[in-house]
């Protein structure tokens, strides 16, 4: 089991870990601060430093509870030890982006009781699916203008971790039409103080002022009961 180091400290960007697996371009750390595409939340890039050189790492996945690094090519030897840099610039995107899904889909739950079927993070954009029978952009826009109400409220972030029995005791604890999947154990809480908490595996911010302005840009209609939320961030300057 590789030690997920981002899931304590989300502003981590360096650190050090040892070799434990390799399988030609593909490296297993003892430790890793690379968040694994999962979630919705893609994963992140960056560099390996060892004693033969740098190495580029392109992809991150997770295979029950192992963490796999693609890196562009081959030499990283088990044992070794290496420096893992994130790019930060791409992680903190997708922090902002994270956390202000969070408060976007806490929302539309307590206004609608609707619960989200699907989800991907974007650099330039995100896209949230709701099981809605219907919105119009009237109704779009009220969900905009009470996410930004929480954005500027700069509400702490606050992260946490508890057992499954304790977490399910939790009114929605989970967001997500799928629920809580049974194989989580120790569930990971993240606690927007004064918005909501609900189990939650991804990189957040340290406070919801950091995400910027949120606005949805479109909309669209899914199938049956089921209805797809465009929306982007932008830094007022």
């Amino acid at each position: 089991m590789t030690e997920q180091l981002y899931l304590s400290d989300c502003y981590l960007k360096e650190f050090d870990a040892s070799v434990v697996g390799v399988d030609g371009r593909q490296v297993e750390l003892d430790r890793t601060a690379f968040y694994p595409d999962s979630g919705g939340q893609p994963d992140d890039t960056g560099i390996f430093t060892c004693g033969t050189g740098d190495f580029i790492v392109s992809c991150v996945s997770k295979d029950k509870g192992r963490i796999v690094h693609v890196v562009d090519r081959e030499g990283i030897r088990i044992g070794s030890g290496v420096h893992g840099q994130i790019d930060w610039v791409r992680r903190y995107v997708h922090m902002r982006y994270h956390t202000a899904a969070h408060l976007l889909a806490g929302i539309i739950h307590n206004e609608t009781g609707a619960v989200i079927t699907g989800n991907r993070i974007g650099s330039d954009g995100t896209r949230i699916d709701f099981n809605l029978g219907d919105f119009d952009r009237d109704l779009l826009k009220g969900f905009e203008k009470k996410a930004n109400e929480a954005i500027a409220s700069d509400f702490p972030v606050l992260i946490s971790f508890l057992s499954r029995e304790d977490a399910l005791k939790i009114p929605d604890i989970t967001k997500l039409a799928m629920g809580l999947p049974e194989s989580i154990k120790n569930v990971r809480l993240v606690t927007i103080k004064g918005f909501g908490r609900e189990a939650c595996g991804g990189t957040h911010l340290s406070s919801t002022g950091e995400a910027g302005r949120l606005e949805i840009y479109d909309f669209e209609n899914k199938g049956k009961n089921n209805r797809r939320i465009y929306f982007k961030l932008k830094c007022d300057d």
